[in-house]
């Protein structure tokens, strides 16, 4: 599975660097001039299940793995502590999150989108040539193309990772992300968006191995203002410097269309009701 990933891989990225060579020749980025955000990088905390915080918790898997099973705590990566729901949301929220084991379109290997494809518990890799920043995901072998010389421009159809427009605001990397399903979390406790999410984010390095990730969140479906979370990534050295493969599906069939295997009746309960 790891040779395959990193056959795929190379292919993908010269096809990225191929469409960057022919894209508009009017508004090329010179990527020497900019800092070098190259590599392989992942945020550490705790993001990915809950942006406000949390203490530790008893998980749904504890039952089969004792304390490696358990929920760990977590600080805020909101701005200001608390997401600015409107009072109208927060009861979908709450129904999101007393079932989140369920609900939560990750545990289903459904595409995290953005931005919690960013702070997931697995790297990504970044490379940047000329007009385009292609970044290829660990979680779930995901991908997307962040398009310097597109400014103004939309997705004809709404998908799982949106439309990313970027631009060079100094030593940041400025993105702007539209078009995304509704059907993705901010995290696993239930966080989530409607249809006019966008997402605006940042890339500042802050160091040769080190960049502080923001993200300005506004939906006024679901939000009284847009809100902001901010949170470090960290660029891995050495042998983990790569990403490998993680397809999530095969791994998310028995949470998802366990009860139908024959047999699951006879299943031991501990394990049935992982999920």
């Amino acid at each position: 599975m790891i040779r395959q990933w990193m056959v795929v891989l190379p292919i993908l990225v010269t096809g990225f660097l191929l469409a960057g060579c022919v894209s508009s020749q009017n508004n090329v980025v010179d990527s020497n001039a900019t800092p070098d955000i190259n590599g392989v990088w992942q945020v550490l905390g705790s993001a990915h299940w809950n942006l406000e915080g949390q203490n530790a918790f008893k998980g749904p898997a504890t039952n089969v793995l004792g304390a490696l099973g358990g929920v760990p705590a977590g600080v805020s990566y909101v701005v200001g502590g608390l997401i600015p729901y409107k009072e109208e949301a927060v009861a979908q929220r709450d129904a999101n999150r007393q079932e989140w084991n369920q609900l939560d379109p990750a545990v289903k290997c459904y595409i995290p989108g953005l931005p919690r494809q960013t702070y997931m518990p697995f790297p990504f890799h970044i490379v940047h040539s000329g007009n385009k920043v292609f970044i290829a995901y660990e979680f779930g072998s995901n991908s997307r193309i962040i398009h310097l010389d597109r400014p103004g421009t939309r997705a004809e159809l709404p998908s799982w990772m949106g439309y990313s427009v970027g631009r060079w605001e100094g030593e940041t990397l400025v993105v702007l992300v539209t078009d995304q399903v509704a059907e993705t979390w901010f995290d696993a406790s239930g966080n989530y968006h409607s249809d006019l999410l966008t997402v605006t984010e940042r890339y500042t390095p802050l160091g040769k191995d080190h960049m502080k990730y923001e993200a300005v969140i506004d939906d006024p479906k679901v939000f009284t203002r847009p809100w902001t979370i901010e949170m470090n990534l960290y660029r891995r050295k050495g042998v983990d410097a790569r990403i490998l493969e993680y397809k999530c599906v095969e791994f998310a069939e028995d949470a998802v269309y366990g009860h139908l295997r024959k047999g699951a009746e006879s299943v031991e309960p501990s394990v049935k009701n992982l999920f």
